[in-house]
């Protein structure tokens, strides 16, 4: 009986250390081919898709495991369309990394919910470190910016992102959420 007493104790005290413990990652998944994303609001796991993308995502994996996107904000949110982060230099959207910007990698996959896409200026050769992730379809981005993975787990937390206020053009943020650690999944020790 005091065993089942202890263990209950036990169990009770630690159901708030489980209920902070970040996701699983999925089984199967390519490790070397994913990030992390541990955000103020929570986890985000995002499959990079090299067989479409090589150099964006490899891109990323780079600024990654460099530091740059930790503490980087989700600088534009704009409800039932994207949020946008990954200006780890100006954290407002006008930066880009120190790194030559990425030539254009389109596909014909489209842009739906949960799809993550490279921004980029009006230069089709111009995404460098920002992307976004789609909160629903998004079909006239399709064929016109490069898709470079997919949330494979998460996507209640990017739900869950600060967003501009109805009616912003420009989607900026005041406040907003931020990607505190992003890793490499096959970093992760």
């Amino acid at each position: 009986m005091i065993r089942i007493v202890a263990l209950a104790a036990a169990l009770m005290f630690a159901a708030p250390a489980f209920a902070q413990a970040p996701a699983a990652l999925p089984a199967g998944l390519d490790k070397a081919n994913s990030v992390v994303i541990d955000t103020t609001k929570g986890r985000i796991i995002i499959k990079l898709r090299p067989d479409i993308a090589p150099q964006h995502a490899e891109r990323i994996k780079l600024l990654a495991r460099e530091g740059y996107y930790n503490n980087v904000p989700f600088h534009r949110v704009m409800d039932g369309f994207m949020a946008q982060t990954g200006d780890g230099k100006n954290f407002n959207g006008t930066g880009g990394s120190k790194y030559p910007n990425v030539q254009a990698e389109f596909s014909q996959v489209p842009f739906k919910r949960g799809v993550v896409g490279m921004a980029r200026a009006g230069d089709p050769n111009s995404a460098n470190s920002q992307f976004f992730i789609m909160f629903a379809e998004g079909s006239s981005l399709n064929g016109k910016y490069t898709v470079v993975g997919d949330v494979v787990a998460g996507m209640d937390v990017v739900d869950k992102l600060k967003k501009a206020p109805p009616g912003s053009a420009s989607g900026a943020v005041t406040d907003p959420d931020k990607m505190v650690k992003v890793q490499v999944a096959s970093d992760i020790k």
